[in-house]
């Protein structure tokens, strides 16, 4: 991505966030207006001092009109700070809530093919990247063109000279700026790619670390760690060189302007210099024009220095479009009626590769699956023949790359299979929270007695019983605190409450011992009456309970009756 798209991605943002971003610039602008205000003042009572005698007495009130000025001013640069960051909150809010609703539509197929590290460093510090940008850089930039401008209309009319070497000098600021802008934004996409590497190289590592251990490579991964570190660090400081060396060129050019206007006006009340208004300089408009002529400067300085807000934003804006330009599902168009029976599963056709380019790995080609209503079918074959690839496709979590998919004779994206199906998996995900919430997860309106109901169902109320304090004890993320079969009764007690019309069963019983696949069984039997069930399984009970198994192996479906 070039950057001039991803500034155009970023002026597209900047629409949801046009009052804070517009209340920026107006205090910024009144700051400016105030500075005319001020510097008149000051060259007023300095004059009126030196020049006229005028005593300290008569000087007060514009003494005082003067600190009122300061005050004021102060309480602009408060609310242009205070604008800019609620303009910037809600843009981050907003970009995030956008992020996380595309990568729940991208499923989680998408998010288990990247690194978490790496997805956690975008949502996170690639969003707050933008802050500077939307905060400091919009107003800014706009307040560039604005103060200056009012500054000169001010200066013209006192001084024409003054205002022609600050308009001749002014071109030059924006000229290297976007020069040594262009050299700052590849750098910082470089330092982001490196800081998205970094957080999913940390990750792996932190969530590997008891494998590490066992292996004896925990000091060998500290000393990667600490090369993936320096590379970043690296990175780090080329790119604040480069911001160093935008603000030392915009200080050498205002310096230089300075210093020529301040020659100018200082040469003319000596009456050394017979040019334009010299003759009429006296040393309040002399002084009123120098006072303003580094404030001239002031708003491109102060530009530069959040320059590099904005080559950060297009660094981080190419890694965020990465993942939102990612093609996921359209939203569904069509749900069923609510108490719909058991609906009928069929794949036609289908073919399917992880991966993409040549290191795809086919596992469907030309397969063809029919599960009427009602039915109980058991997907078997060796590992790796795409069992978990059928679910995940009826799921909506995989896309094929040929061929249908369809629930109740739908299409999978014209219906949501959220709506239709309930899952039960060899792993299911429970949260840190109380049994009783991760039960409700499935229906977060559903009532305690609903729940308890579940939860006898699915058998979980018999270890639940055991318990300190019953469905309602806590227990941590993925399920820490109760066994791998109880974690599984949950998770059935979850698909009862969901009462869903189709079952899709992943290896529920895998790994457990006798006693508590019987369990998981029983509570299956139970909650299968009345659903379409297709289960994937290696066990022989998981198969037996089936009405009927298709073999898979390569691309080949053999039904058994």
């Amino acid at each position: 991505m070039t950057d001039r798209q991803a500034a155009k991605w970023l002026g597209g943002l900047a629409r949801q966030a046009r009052l804070g971003i517009g209340l920026a610039v107006g205090a910024g602008f009144a700051s400016g207006v105030l500075l005319l205000v001020q510097a008149g003042l000051i060259a007023h009572v300095l004059h009126a001092a030196i020049v006229d005698g005028v005593p300290r007495a008569d000087l007060m009130p514009a003494l005082w009109v003067l600190l009122a000025v300061y005050g004021a001013r102060a309480a602009c640069a408060w609310g242009a700070e205070v604008a800019g960051f609620a303009a910037a909150a809600r843009v981050r809010s907003a970009l995030r809530r956008e992020l996380y609703g595309h990568i729940a539509r991208l499923g989680p197929a998408y998010a288990g093919g990247r690194h978490s590290g790496d997805l956690s460093t975008v949502l996170i510090e690639q969003v707050d990247a933008l802050d500077g940008y939307f905060a400091r850089f919009l107003p800014q930039m706009a307040l560039s063109v604005l103060v200056p401008l009012t500054l000169l209309a001010a200066i013209f009319p006192i001084n024409w000279v003054v205002g022609a070497m600050l308009l001749a000098a002014a071109p030059f600021v924006p000229l290297f700026m976007s020069l040594i802008g262009m050299g700052a934004a590849a750098a910082s996409r470089r330092q982001f790619e490196a800081l998205a590497r970094m957080g999913g190289y940390f990750l792996d590592r932190l969530q590997g670390l008891t494998t590490l251990k066992l292996f004896g490579q925990a000091r060998r991964e500290l000393e990667l760690i600490g090369q993936v570190s320096d590379e970043y660090r690296r990175r780090t400081m080329g790119v604040l060189r480069i911001a160093f060396l935008s603000s030392a060129v915009l200080e050498l050019f205002s310096a230089m302007a300075v210093a020529v206007v301040a020659i100018y006006v200082g040469f003319s009340l000596l009456g050394w210099v017979r040019f334009g208004p010299s003759g009429d300089v006296t040393l309040a408009t002399g002084m009123f024009v120098l006072l303003l002529a580094p404030e001239f400067f002031l708003p491109f300085r102060q530009l530069a220095a959040h320059y590099h807000d904005r080559a950060a934003a297009v660094g981080a804006a190419g890694q965020i479009l990465a993942v939102l330009d990612t093609p996921a599902h359209p939203p569904a168009g069509i749900r069923p009626p609510a108490g719909a029976g058991p609906m009928a599963l069929e794949m036609t056709d289908v073919e399917f590769a992880h991966g993409g380019g040549e290191g795809a790995r086919p596992v469907l080609a030309g397969f063809s699956l029919s599960v009427a209503a009602g039915e109980r079918v058991a997907l078997v074959g060796p590992s790796g023949t795409g069992k978990s690839t059928v679910i995940g496709l009826f799921l909506g979590f995989l896309r094929p790359a040929a061929g249908s998919v369809r629930i109740g004779g739908l299409e999978v994206g014209r219906i949501d299979p959220a709506d239709v199906t309930a899952w039960v998996g060899q792993n299911p995900h429970l949260f840190h929270g109380t049994i009783r919430d991760n039960i409700r997860l499935a229906r977060p309106d559903a009532s305690d007695e609903a729940v308890e109901a579940a939860a006898a169902a699915a058998r979980v109320s018999d270890f639940a019983a055991r318990l300190p304090d019953g469905l309602d004890t806590l227990i941590g993320q993925r399920g820490h605190g109760i066994s791998g079969g109880e974690a599984r009764r949950v998770a059935l007690a979850r698909a009862y409450l969901k009462d869903a019309p189709v079952l899709l069963l992943d290896e529920p019983t895998a790994g457990l011992d006798p006693a508590n696949e019987a369990l998981v069984l029983e509570a299956l039997g139970t909650l299968a009456q009345g659903r379409t069930v297709l289960i994937a399984t290696h066990s022989l009970s998981g198969i037996g309970w089936a009405d009927r198994r298709v073999e898979i192996g390569g691309s080949v479906a053999v039904a058994d009756a």
